[in-house]
């Protein structure tokens, strides 16, 4: 007789069109390797959508899945969530694996797969002025937590670089003053402009570039990522430069792209995103003691120097006894988009 599946949730705090069934698709790929050798039982996935957010729809989801007797958790995905989240997983002593971008959603149940870093991503762009030899920078931020964070970590960065920041404007996470934030950071003559924040201001702002015939080298967050989803977005911020998480040069990168070819799909940093939280996943699994929540927790602890399909060859996923970020390495991306498409800059080379 087999041994039973083993019970995963999917926490879904957005909204998929399919309900998840092309995530669990790469998140399965992931979890292949360590099947096919035989290493664990199969998995099966529940499924919960807590599209409301953190404060109303998010608890009543993860209870159910506590209540499903799942032995881990995948999400959530967004930055909110994930830290609501935290509370929540340490209190039912389920390990969770979120996605989001903020290294504060970590705790003793929360492990963080970096779809994005808050805390790293200013610091690759402050490091992309240097390289370009850009000394005056205007930054315009929204106003929600992320882009308070960005910032912030931004602003230190800037510093510990040389680069003068020479105007700072705020605008609404919907784009409200974004005219008069644009305007602002004209005025200041910058060599280049850095937009932190959600991908909606960032679109109103190459937008308003656009309208006030300013040309200027813009540099942007993993905000501009949406750009895979809407070809028209991706048209609105050409010759831009941002932040992305996969490499075409990585070879677990190229292999998933031809096994997402050979099924009818096409691959990106969300694909591969899932595919190496299905190897996390898979490498946690079959290395707990015992298929309970606090032996997962322990597997997942021993998970070390995984290869990963996300950032630049030799990014390396893995976790710790204190280490809950699971990405090391070159793990983040600078990207440009140049005809509605994504291409990688050559600084990336190593």
């Amino acid at each position: 007789m087999g041994r039973p599946p083993l019970r995963v949730g999917m926490l879904h705090d957005f909204a998929r069109p399919d309900g998840g069934a092309s995530f669990e698709w790469a998140v399965r790929l992931g979890l292949g390797e360590a099947g096919a050798q035989g290493r664990l039982p199969p998995v099966v996935f529940l499924h919960e959508p807590a599209h409301g957010g953190p404060d109303h729809a998010l608890a009543p989801a993860f209870a159910r899945l506590v209540g499903g007797d799942v032995l881990a958790i995948l999400g959530p995905a967004l930055s909110d969530g994930a830290l609501a989240v935290r509370s929540l997983a340490d209190e039912a002593r389920v390990p969770c694996i979120n996605y989001a971008g903020n290294e504060l959603a970590r705790g003793p149940y929360l492990f963080h797969f970096q779809l994005g870093s808050l805390e790293d991503e200013p610091s690759l762009l402050a490091g992309d002025l240097v390289r370009r030899r850009f000394g005056r920078a205007a930054l315009i931020q929204d106003t929600s937590s992320v882009g308070e964070r960005m910032a912030g970590f931004f602003g230190e960065a800037a510093a510990a670089t040389g680069r003068e920041i020479v105007a700072h404007a705020r605008v609404e996470p919907d784009a409200a003053g974004v005219a008069a934030a644009v305007a602002a950071a004209r005025r200041a003559a910058p060599d280049a402009l850095v937009c932190l924040g959600f991908w909606r201001a960032a679109r109103a702002v190459a937008l308003e570039m656009r309208a006030q015939d300013w040309h200027v080298p813009a540099l942007a967050n993993s905000a501009l990522m949406y750009g895979h989803a809407d070809p028209v977005w991706a048209g609105d911020w050409e010759g831009w430069t941002y932040v992305d998480t996969f490499s075409d040069l990585n070879p677990r990168f190229a292999a998933l792209s031809r096994t997402a070819a050979a099924a009818g799909r096409t691959a990106g940093p969300g694909e591969a995103g899932a595919y190496d939280l299905g190897r996390l996943l898979g490498e946690g699994l079959s290395r707990a003691p015992e298929f309970t929540r606090e032996g997962v927790r322990a597997g997942l602890e021993r998970v070390k120097a995984v290869p990963a399909a996300s950032g630049r060859a030799g990014t390396l996923m893995g976790f710790g006894h204190w280490d809950r970020g699971a990405l090391k390495g070159p793990y983040l991306v600078l990207r440009e988009w140049r005809a509605g498409r994504s291409v990688e800059r050559p600084e990336n080379d190593p």
